[in-house]
């Protein structure tokens, strides 16, 4: 109800008079006909972004609060991000995936349906015609006799063209071209997606190539370290325990391999299906990508005006909230006559005169649509459009807010995984200084093996959260960019 009110005031400040269903005879035509006349401006408000909207915040168009981090460059995002990585193959997978894609192919085809859907009702103010024909047989029965009758026939032609003077085609029309604007945002939200997802996919198997190759050099580590703990024991210098404990971290180690290999061949299956191929006609040099592609400058994020003007499902909301504000004139203009031109013209009569002009007839004027009768209905239905727009308008703060919240938290994840990943670098180089130093004081006597184990295990530790660190970092970057709403440029 909060709109109804303000829809009567554009009402009155367009000076269109309120019709009275109690006028009588030609009181109620002449009343049509004022209303006709006086509907010529286009019912219902007309749509402008609301000032309140969350998007004309200066918060909401300002630098981002994690954009001061050295990971970060308050410059424009390329259209096409993923080209900052320099890597070819990523190239040649992104442009398959955005052309064989099977969700972006059900996304166009709903596009092209919404523009057809724009065309249907566009064609509404165009000239209808109406062709018809028909013969009839009258037999006069009064006379008691059987009489063969006469035969008529009726051919005809009628003509309209609507004059919209309320505008309700023109706020219909409004409101299709924005659902088919809504549509085509979504498209792009899609094309979003596929891109950030494609290139995931294969940082993903190439970051699972990285981590099991990390492994296996821990793995020949322990190797090589219970191949001496064999020989010590052999010459009387190390226990079956210390053989036993030096397996055991062997075995540990070759249990995470499946799981790695299972990581990337999820990942090839995934980029194949992204592409439109069937799982198993992956690339298969993506097998052996030995590590991810890797930035060497920091992520190019813009502010948050440009994220607004470029995340697709602001745009869709926002142009779903333009659809719904017509909608309420479209309501509006039920409130008066539908108004149209036409015209008439064909011939009547005996099939005996067929052709001749005495039965030839035309007919001009004007024809008037109007239900006086359902005026409540209408102004519940404008009351229901209204309603609807303010649904759209909450709608569409909330995709602003939820966008402006996504960016955040990809840029505080990335920045905060960056100063841990350098952490773990470190801690990884003083563990590998820590193992060879126990492997050198063990050989000749100066430690026991338990220390040399602890050292290793540090090691192997260190290593493999560098490697889910290297790996999980990759990942934070695609987040970034599937945030900052880039990729569906053409």
């Amino acid at each position: 109800m909060g709109r109804l009110p303000q829809i009567r005031t554009v009402v009155a400040r367009a000076g269109l008079p309120t019709p009275n269903p109690s006028l009588p005879g030609r009181g109620a035509v002449a009343a049509a006909f004022a209303l006709a006349l006086a509907a010529c401006t286009t019912a219902g408000p007309k749509y402008a972004l609301p000032e309140s909207a969350v998007v004309n915040r200066p918060s909401a168009q300002g630098t981002f609060d994690s954009g001061h981090e050295k990971a970060f460059a308050n410059a424009p995002l390329p259209d096409h991000w993923w080209q900052l990585y320099g890597d070819a193959r990523l190239d040649s997978f992104v442009t398959e995936a955005l052309a064989a894609n099977t969700d972006l192919r059900a996304a166009d085809a709903n596009l092209r349906r919404a523009d057809a859907v724009v065309a249907e009702i566009a064609a509404g103010r165009t000239l209808s015609t109406v062709l018809g024909g028909g013969t009839s047989l009258d037999r006069p029965y009064t006379t008691g006799g059987s009489l063969p009758g006469t035969l008529d026939y009726n051919l005809g032609i009628t003509l309209a063209y609507p004059l919209d003077l309320s505008g309700r085609i023109r706020r219909a029309i409004e409101a299709a071209q924005g659902d088919a604007e809504a549509v085509a945002a979504a498209r792009d939200n899609v094309r979003v997606t596929v891109a950030a997802e494609t290139a995931r996919s294969y940082a993903t198997a190439c970051t699972a190539n990285m981590v099991l190759a990390a492994n296996n050099r821990i793995l020949a580590l322990q190797r090589q370290t219970l191949n001496v703990t064999q020989r010590l024991q052999r010459g009387g210098r190390g226990t079956a325990f210390d053989v036993t404990r030096a397996r055991t971290a062997v075995d540990q180690s070759e249990a995470l391999i499946p799981s790695q290999v299972a990581t990337r061949t999820a990942a090839l299956y995934r980029l194949a299906t992204l592409m439109g191929r069937a799982p198993a006609d992956y690339p298969r040099d993506v097998e052996t990508c030995a590590k991810p592609p890797a930035l060497d400058r920091p992520l190019p994020i813009g502010d948050g005006s440009a994220l607004i003007q470029r995340r697709p499902d602001i745009r869709q909301a926002e142009r779903s909230l333009a659809a719904a504000t017509a909608r309420i004139g479209v309501a509006t203009a039920n409130l008066y006559p539908q108004v149209s031109l036409g015209g008439s013209a064909g011939f009547t009569g005996p099939v005996s005169s067929l052709g001749s002009t005495n039965a030839f007839h035309l007919g001009l004027g004007p024809l008037i649509s109007w239900s006086f009768p359902n005026r409540p209905v209408i102004r519940a239905q404008i009351a229901q459009a209204g309603a609807s727009a303010d649904q759209a308008l909450a709608q569409f703060d909330s995709t602003t807010l939820e966008a402006l919240r996504q960016t955040e938290t990809a840029l505080s994840a990335y920045a905060r995984e960056g100063d841990r990943n350098a952490s773990l670098r470190r801690a990884q180089a003083s563990a590998a200084r820590a193992a060879d130093q126990a492997g050198t004081l063990y050989r000749f006597g100066r430690t026991d093996f338990l220390s040399l184990l602890t050292a290793q295990a540090a090691l192997t530790t260190a290593q493999a959260n560098l490697a889910a660190s290297d790996a999980l970092l990759v990942d934070r970057q695609v987040d970034v960019f599937k945030a900052l709403g880039g990729g569906w440029q053409a």
